[in-house]
């Protein structure tokens, strides 16, 4: 049985989401949960969910790390975190990943000196799956690196090519560069050097494409610098609450709409879990030796709860062996290397 640490104290809504998260997951998946925070909290809310026979345990952590601290700070002072007693079980075989929706910064650099990186990796890289006309996407980095070289977003296609092949299931990803136009001499000063790099590369690298492009189908991995990246996730995140909200409040303003609403419910609720980020549960940390999703700071239970799955599927897939595997084969990132990328 796969065993996955939850971080129970960092979200918006903890431990109430984990909890609930993690007992969702034990039931639906077959999965082991190790939940981690503060047991004299955490074991009346397991009891009063009837937990008792689920594979669930506690592991005692008296720390937490707050939102808005810094997570170099937070690293050295607390020891006995939730996010660093999860990342330990999984250096040390315990768990077979981590599941956070704590503090990004602090779980990024606490999975990238305790878990360790992937060797040839310089920075791991943040995945969003994101839903699109044909399929799903995978964008990258969504918000672990804020400023990059060349060679990390270079490092991000590689990391994005075997994810989406991986865990989504694309047998030739389509991999794009998001820039502000086609051409290749659009954009600034890292576009135009990265898209040199990629054209090297031993990618289906089909050059530039723009922020419309993410959701179109047009391709399966688009690559971008973490600043740019969390905007357009957020952006999305916004814009799809407001569109459905505005698509109620439309429904529901005469007898003639709720009567096409009513007739038309079922399309509409497949519509909302297809949109509803809950469902894809959170964003792996892609390049760091052991399994480490990092969810929404507002995360649901549903939320934790997939990303639970997707920790599992990780583990199940040994997608941080395969990926070492290929990064082994590159010679050199500068210049893209002489033998094949993947």
């Amino acid at each position: 049985m796969i065993t996955i640490a939850v971080d129970a104290m960092g979200s918006d809504n903890s431990p109430n989401s984990e909890v609930e998260g993690a007992v969702q997951a034990a039931r639906a998946y077959g999965v082991r949960v190790l939940l981690v925070g503060r047991e004299a909290m955490l074991a009346p809310m397991l009891k009063e969910r009837g937990a008792a026979s689920l594979p669930i345990e506690i592991r005692n952590a008296s720390q937490t790390i707050a939102m808005d601290e810094q997570p170099v700070a937070a690293f050295r002072k607390k020891r006995d975190s939730s996010i660093r007693v999860g990342a330990e079980l999984v250096r040390d075989g315990v768990a077979s990943g981590l599941v956070s929706a704590g503090n990004t910064g602090a779980v990024m650099a606490i999975s990238k000196v305790v878990i360790g990186v992937v060797e040839g990796v310089d920075r791991p890289g943040l995945a969003a799956v994101v839903p699109t006309l044909t399929g799903h996407a995978v964008l990258l980095d969504v918000g672990a690196n804020v400023a990059c070289k060349p060679q990390h977003l270079v490092q991000f296609a590689i990391m994005g090519n075997l994810f989406s092949k991986q865990i989504v299931g694309v047998p030739s990803p389509r991999v794009g560069l998001m820039s502000v136009g086609e051409e290749e001499s659009k954009g600034n000063d890292l576009t135009r050097e990265v898209h040199k790099m990629l054209k090297k590369a031993s990618l289906n690298f089909i050059g530039n494409v723009e922020g419309r492009d993410i959701y179109n189908g047009r391709a399966d991995v688009i690559v971008c610098d973490g600043f740019t990246g969390n905007v357009a996730l957020k952006t999305s995140e916004g814009l799809i609450e407001a569109v459905l909200k505005l698509l109620r409040d439309e429904l529901s303003s005469n007898v003639q709409a709720k009567i096409g609403a009513l007739l038309s419910q079922q399309s509409f609720k497949r519509l909302k879990k297809r949109l509803d980020y809950s469902e894809y549960g959170g964003a792996p940390l892609i390049g760091i030796r052991g399994v480490t999703i990092i969810c929404h700071g507002r995360s649901s239970s549903n939320a934790i709860k997939n990303a639970i799955r997707v920790a599992k599927g990780f583990a199940e897939n040994q997608v941080n062996a395969k990926l070492e595997e290929a990064l082994s084969r590159v010679d050199s990132y500068a210049g893209l290397g002489k033998r094949a990328l993947v």
